[in-house]
């Protein structure tokens, strides 16, 4: 159960909406870059009945360059641009270096220094909080979804999530 932990930070769709579905996610996992396009419709779709939070789970033991890929996210964050950073992240999943996060900040109209290297650590507390609280609730890869509080166990297809959704509205 996801409990009173309700951070949002990174959220898609309407805030107020009565069913959240929150993902633990890598952005240097391909099974999370496989899910966006369908969490996004599932949000899109919804009418205003679901939002999205995300949350980081850098798997940084088998994804090395997860962690400051989480960071650049962060830092578009701050500006506003998560879900675009998170999407042209996605998009260059083998190219997330700091030069390559530098660029992918710049396209995005943000300034490279702060969107990877040092400028970027000072997020380093707010992604380290997601991981601990994932861990706390037992995810241990990426993709993990909860729906309404709920660990979602299904697969990642626009019905079975549909349907989700439905039974904890």
């Amino acid at each position: 159960m996801l409990g009173a932990m309700s951070d949002d930070r990174l959220v898609l769709g309407d805030p107020a909406a009565p069913v959240t579905v929150t993902e633990f996610g890598d952005l240097e996992c391909p099974y999370c870059r496989s899910a966006e396009p369908v969490l996004r419709r599932l949000v899109e779709e919804s009418g205003g009945g679901v939002r999205l939070v995300w949350r980081h789970f850098p798997l940084f033991q088998v994804h090395p360059h997860a962690l400051i890929a989480a960071l650049a996210a962060e830092a578009a964050a701050e500006q506003g641009r998560f879900w675009e950073m998170q999407r042209l992240l996605f998009a260059q999943q083998d190219r997330l270096t700091e030069p390559d996060l530098r660029a992918a900040g710049a396209r995005l109209g943000l300034d490279p220094a702060a969107v990877a290297g040092p400028g970027a650590q000072r997020f380093a507390d707010l992604v380290e909080a997601d991981y601990v609280a994932g861990l706390g609730l037992g995810v241990r890869g990426t993709p993990t979804l909860f729906v309404g509080g709920e660990q979602y166990r299904g697969p990642l297809e626009l019905a079975p999530l549909r349907a989700a959704v439905a039974a904890a509205a």
